[in-house]
């Protein structure tokens, strides 16, 4: 059954309106998806200019936009972990440790995506 609530259109628009508040929210919250930001506004011309073929351009290109939806992801583990409770709990740890994992994944896949292609 499905879940009453808006729909059609007016979902759509409620939908980019959320995502809009949490792009903001994470912007001014978090100092790394900023940095990651930051990396992605440098490179992406940089991924334009060196790459050959459209390919290149969306390896390229796809993998600084990965890099921030696992930093994206990563921020809302940690904000609903915080929420949870102020207090050290090894399982709240493992779940930011965990997040920042995927991260620090991504970041490596960047890397590799960006010698690969520009060897």
């Amino acid at each position: 059954m499905p879940k009453p609530g808006k729909t059609g259109f007016t979902r759509v628009i409620s939908a980019t309106v959320y995502s809009w508040a949490g792009l903001k929210a994470t912007f001014k919250h978090e100092a790394a998806f900023r940095q990651e930001l930051l990396l992605c506004i440098v490179l992406a011309p940089v991924a334009l200019r060196v790459a050959h073929t459209g390919v290149e351009r969306a390896l390229l290109i796809g993998s600084l936009f990965l890099v921030l939806m696992v930093e994206l992801l990563n921020s809302a583990v940690e904000a609903a972990v915080d929420r949870i409770s102020d207090e050290h709990h090894e399982l709240a740890g493992r779940a930011k440790d965990i997040g920042s994992a995927a991260v620090f994944v991504s970041l490596l896949n960047a890397a590799v995506v960006w010698a690969l292609v520009l060897t």
